[in-house]
């Protein structure tokens, strides 16, 4: 395991990118690389199921108590789906996960309405 990896993961991160861009294959850390990697795929996905809970939070909110609808929540209905929008644009491989973050998100969701509206 590489110690550098540990101790200081921005210039264990540098060095690896470097070892990359000189082609010193023979001494890329390819263990922690591969972790990182799928750690970043993870946290694309991460964020689409954060945008569409807060999205389908207010769009509850919206359903169930239209009366207290504000700027605000059109603002926060507005900018997510913006952000939803960018982040499938750039990463369309997303797009597959659709059906299950739609559902994560909701649960989600759900728990924000309730515990802004009771």
């Amino acid at each position: 395991m590489n110690k550098l990896y540990e101790f200081d993961y921005h210039a264990w991160a540098l060095e690896q990118a470097e070892k990359i861009r000189f082609q010193q294959w023979e001494s890329i850390d390819i263990e922690n690389l591969v972790e990182e990697l799928e750690s970043l795929a993870r946290s694309e996905r991460k964020e689409l199921v954060n945008r569409l809970g807060k999205l389908l939070g207010h769009l509850l909110k919206w359903e169930y108590q239209p009366n207290h609808g504000s700027n605000s929540w059109v603002g926060t209905i507005r900018e997510q789906r913006r952000h939803i929008k960018r982040l499938l644009q750039q990463n369309p491989s997303l797009k597959p996960f659709i059906p299950e973050a739609v559902q994560q998100g909701y649960e989600d969701g759900v728990d924000l309405a309730v515990q802004e509206t009771n």
